[in-house]
């Protein structure tokens, strides 16, 4: 049975203080009632080392919005995939639409990226999707192919199985337009076939695909419902306890 996830991804929100007050709230709502899935929260770099402190990892596990394409050394700002471990941390996103296109991270880049994470023992989610553009031009099989194959499908069975891929339509993402299940199920679908053609269906009916965009409590139980969706990769609604709770629980 493949593992069900849900992943918050606080982006650039909430100083330090306000992220430890949501971790532990979210610590002991979890801890009281487990969920019936993994829950894991992604939060900037410098809240990660302390959140870990407290975090019953067990419960929910923590992971980093990005890391460094290079090891370590003189890059002025960067953190390693190295460093983001070290604090505890057992996960990372990888490729996400936000880095792709405001920082222009390519392909290449995000294929040493994911090598650094899995040398350094994080799980990585890694990040795919359309814009508005070329969905309407019918084009989104062909982006998330090469973007797979640009990335990821140069990875061992062995580390490939590490991997948890988020698809994020790009134009449901914060904008409150969602896939319509529908849409969702037919691309995760279509996202499990092309994993399948490179790695076998063993892997393909093992990797965990997440659905981003626009997910909250109101709508993950109908995604949630689709035979491909493994749960979501969820942005704004992460940031509220009871929100994310929300959509834990679509899982129950």
């Amino acid at each position: 049975m493949r593992k069900k996830i849900v992943a918050g991804n606080w982006k650039m929100n909430m100083n330090l203080q306000e992220g430890i007050n949501l971790a532990k709230e979210l610590n002991e709502s979890l801890t009281a009632e487990k969920p019936n899935c993994g829950v894991v929260i992604c939060t900037p770099f410098i809240h990660l080392a302390s959140i870990a402190q407290f975090l019953n990892q067990d419960v929910v596990c923590l992971g980093a919005e990005n890391c460094a394409d290079k090891e370590k050394g003189a890059f002025t700002g960067e953190v390693s995939a190295e460093m983001v471990k070290s604090t505890g941390a057992q996960y990372v996103i990888i490729g996400h639409s936000e880095r792709r296109e405001y920082y222009n991270e390519t392909p290449e880049i995000l294929k040493e990226k994911v090598l650094l994470a899995l040398k350094n023992d994080l799980k990585v989610i890694f990040c795919i999707g359309e814009t508005l553009e070329e969905r309407e031009a019918n084009k989104q099989n062909e982006v998330v192919r090469a973007e797979l194959e640009g990335s990821v499908f140069n990875l061992s069975e062995e580390d490939f199985r590490k991997i948890v891929i988020a698809y994020e339509p790009i134009w449901a993402i914060g904008t409150g337009k969602t896939a319509t299940s529908d849409q969702a199920e037919e691309i995760h679908a279509y996202i499990r076939s092309i994993i399948a053609e490179k790695y076998g269906n063993s892997v393909a009916d093992d990797t965990t695909i997440l659905y981003g965009g626009s997910c909250k409590p109101s709508n993950a139980p109908e995604l949630f419902a689709k035979p491909d969706i493994d749960g979501g990769l969820i942005g704004g609604a992460s940031l509220k306890a009871a929100d994310f709770m929300g959509i834990i629980d679509a899982w129950k």
